[in-house]
C-alpha cells in the first residue's frame, strides 16, 4: 500500500531543494534501476509493479521494497510512459577534486549548462568515450534532477560529477585549457597533447566571459552549412569523438 507520506516524499524529489534536504534522488526505468543496483550507489528503496519484478536484478534485503498496483505507480511516476519501477537512491557525498582526477587525461568542464536533457546526454556520451568524470560550474543543472538521471540511461552510476567554482579551479590548474568557441583553431587541427580541460558553455550564451579569459586554446567545429550553432550535447559528442580518435593515432 502506497502511503500519502511516500507520495509526498517522491513528488518533492522533483525539486533540488528537497533532494538536498532528504539526500535522495529518483531513478526510473528497468535499465537505469538495474544499473544503480549494481553500482557503488546506495539504493534506499524500490517501488515496482508485480509484472516487472522478473526483469529486475537481485534486490538486497537491506533495500526497502514495495509492490504497487498500476494505479498506485502512476501517482509517483514522472514519466509519460512509466516502466513500472522507481528507486530512491542516496545522493553521494561531494568528493573533493584531487589533482589525479584531471592530470594526464582529458576532462569535460561544463559552464552553466541548463537543460537537463543536454546534461544527461553529455554524461552518457562521456562514458561512451571513456571519460571518467565531469566538472560542472555551480550554476549547471543538478545531475540528480530526475530528467538528467533519465537521460543518462544509467551512465550517471559510473561517472563522477563535481560542482565547483570554475574560475578559481581553472586559475589553479597547470594543464592546457581548451574552450569550445566559434572563433578558434579547427578541432581537426588541434593538438590535444595528453591532458587538458575541455570547456563547453551555456546553451544560449556559450562560455562566460570570465572563463573565456582563462582559455589557452579556443577550438571550433568548422561550419560548412548555414546553421547558426550546434546543440551543446552534439558539440560535446564531436569533441569527445575527436579526442578519442587522436589518442589512438
Amino acid at each position: 500500500m502506497l502511503s500519502k507520506a511516500q507520495i509526498t516524499l517522491i513528488s518533492s524529489l522533483q525539486n533540488k531543494k528537497f533532494r538536498k534536504q532528504h539526500g535522495l534522488f529518483i531513478v526510473e526505468g528497468i535499465k537505469s534501476v538495474n544499473e544503480f543496483l549494481s553500482s557503488s550507489y546506495q539504493v534506499d528503496s524500490i517501488f515496482y509493479t508485480e509484472d516487472v519484478l522478473a526483469k529486475v536484478g537481485k534486490i538486497s534485503g537491506k533495500i526497502k521494497s514495495y509492490v504497487l498496483t498500476e494505479n498506485e505507480f502512476q501517482k509517483i511516476s514522472g514519466l509519460k510512459s512509466p516502466q513500472g519501477i522507481l528507486a530512491l537512491v542516496h545522493t553521494p557525498e561531494q568528493k573533493e577534486l584531487q589533482v589525479q582526477d584531471y592530470k594526464n587525461q582529458h576532462t569535460l568542464v561544463l559552464d552553466d549548462i541548463q537543460d537537463p536533457g543536454n546534461l544527461g546526454t553529455i554524461i552518457r556520451t562521456a562514458e561512451w568515450f571513456g571519460f571518467q568524470q565531469i566538472i560542472c560550474s555551480i550554476g549547471t543543472v543538478d545531475a540528480y534532477n530526475p530528467k538528467v538521471v533519465q537521460a543518462t540511461m544509467g551512465s550517471l552510476s559510473r561517472i563522477q560529477i563535481h560542482y565547483i567554482d570554475l574560475k578559481a579551479f581553472i586559475k589553479e590548474v597547470k594543464i592546457p585549457v581548451y574552450g569550445a568557441l566559434l572563433d578558434g583553431n579547427s578541432i581537426y587541427e588541434t593538438d590535444w597533447t595528453h591532458e587538458g580541460l575541455i570547456i563547453l558553455g551555456n546553451e544560449g550564451n556559450g562560455i562566460s566571459e570570465e572563463i573565456i579569459e582563462l582559455v589557452d586554446q579556443p577550438v571550433t567545429i568548422p561550419r560548412i552549412g548555414e546553421a547558426e550553432s550546434l546543440n551543446v550535447a552534439v558539440a560535446t559528442t564531436i569533441f569527445c569523438s575527436e579526442i578519442a580518435r587522436t589518442k589512438k593515432l
